[in-house]
């Protein structure tokens, strides 16, 4: 299950002992946070092009099926129609797949994409090559960046004001080795390559760069030390809270502390949450796995993505697991598989779709879901669809983008675009002309122009 800072063990800073140590980690080690702050607010100068806009990017590593999922395609004869069957929407011509009866409800905030595809079909370089926005064009890891390195690097690497990182990677604990193996090939996939660490994905469940000293050998007097640490905050935590201003600090030290104290660990506490929103997201009810199950942790991760973009992260990719449903020794076959891992989708993006526009920020908060890749129109023999990146599930919801609306169309077998195909390319510039003024941004003279022209291929132009 995913591990979220909802300890009620305190320590002297009054933060759980876990909320603290892991945002207090961008301070130690020889990493000063007040320093990347001070970087952030020089590089940010005048940058009046970044938009009031933050990118969610939920990935079905494995490669959900673009039939049972966006495109059920029942006009069609089977195996090219959904074999979950559909469920009709208030959207002329859109339909979802038959697990997703709450998202159906929300068809005219969703674009739905029927003619994206790429060309690669092995997991680990079609991840990497999907992650990095096509900047990896083989996907095997020696050059590019992810799509939110780059807007990292872009837009700095940590909020302004709260002092979180641009780039999280919201990712779940798994027990089975299937989902385990996905996990990390989506970690491998959202990396900064050539941008450097600075620009590196945080990840609150222990696997990003600045949480590397916690997972190192501490010396009990290390640990002392830490808590004398705690004590002479908690000194000045009480001083703020008093006089509500920080003298004597230095502006980027400052807010240094008020992540520590205040900001990030609040962002990583579900235990605020209304109780009845929790529960609305809540997906432990479903199991899932292949070989060992666990309850399924997606609504907890969309929740934490919805915090973490409301306290300032501007990109937050959140890996889900179990989409490869070939019906072989690791893997269900497509119908089981659906109706085990659809549900919970479907509830926990219903969830943050409505928690968005309850909240005012569905037109700030752009969701794209995508995969690996999408699945075979054929069934295999043991009732699984297999790898195929000629057509690929995607699909968008919020950001101010124009939504209620199909883009693009797939051939009658469900096998290819029957229109101009949406490429890795259009994806890419897409992201960067919905998070960024792109003309004005061109005329900075801080920004590579490698990253620049990320930005010229055309957007996918009926979103705009």
């Amino acid at each position: 299950m995913l591990t979220l800072h909802t300890s009620t063990k305190r320590d002297c800073s009054g933060l759980p002992r876990r909320d603290f140590l892991r945002a207090g980690v961008l301070g130690l080690g020889g990493l000063s946070l007040a320093h990347l702050l001070a970087a952030k607010a020089a590089a940010k100068g005048g940058k009046s092009y970044v938009r009031d806009r933050s990118i969610v990017l939920l990935f079905l590593g494995g490669g959900a099926s673009h039939i049972e999922t966006f495109n059920p395609n029942l006009t069609a004869p089977a195996p090219y129609s959904s074999v979950t069957g559909e469920v009709k929407t208030k959207i002329p011509g859109l339909t979802l797949g038959g697990n997703f009866p709450l998202l159906a409800q929300h068809a005219d905030k969703l674009a739905v994409v029927r003619s994206f595809r790429h060309e690669n079909s092995n997991h680990p370089k079609a991840i990497i090559h999907m992650l990095t926005g096509g900047t990896d064009p083989t996907g095997d890891g020696k050059i590019g960046q992810s799509m939110g390195s780059v807007y990292a690097r872009l837009r700095g690497p940590n909020h302004e004001v709260t002092g979180l990182p641009t780039y999280c990677l919201v990712s779940s604990e798994e027990v089975d080795g299937q989902y385990l193996m996905e996990r990390g090939r989506i970690a491998a996939g959202s990396h900064p390559g050539e941008l450097g660490l600075a620009y590196a994905p945080f990840d609150p469940l222990g696997g990003s760069q600045l949480l590397s000293n916690l997972n190192l050998a501490i010396s009990p007097d290390r640990l002392d030390d830490r808590k004398l640490l705690l004590n002479k905050l908690d000194n000045v935590k009480r001083a703020i809270d008093a006089s509500g201003n920080i003298t004597g600090l230095d502006r980027f030290e400052g807010q240094a502390l008020e992540m520590i104290v205040r900001g990030a660990g609040e962002a990583f506490d579900i235990s605020k949450e209304d109780p009845n929103l929790v529960e609305r997201y809540d997906t432990s009810k479903f199991r899932i796995g292949k070989k060992l199950f666990q309850s399924s942790s997606l609504g907890k991760q969309m929740l934490m993505a919805r915090r973490l973009v409301e306290a300032g992260c501007g990109f937050v990719t959140v890996q889900n697991s179990g989409w490869d449903m070939h019906a072989d020794g690791n893997n269900p076959g497509i119908g089981p598989g659906m109706d085990m891992l659809g549900p919970p989708l479907d509830k926990a993006v219903s969830a943050f779709v409505e928690d968005l526009t309850a909240r005012g920020l569905l037109n700030k908060v752009l969701l794209i879901i995508t995969g690996d890749f999408g699945r075979t129109p054929t069934i295999n023999a043991r009732g699984g669809r297999d790898h195929y990146p000629g057509l690929s599930t995607l699909a968008f919801c919020g950001g101010g983008l124009a939504k209620g609306q199909i883009i693009g169309q797939s051939a009658p077998k469900n096998d290819a675009p029957a229109s101009a195909p949406i490429t890795l390319a259009n994806l890419h510039s897409t992201v960067l002309h919905a998070l960024f003024d792109v003309g004005q941004m061109r005329l900075d003279p801080s920004i590579p122009r490698d990253l620049a022209r990320l930005a010229e291929p055309k957007p996918i132009e009926e979103l705009f």
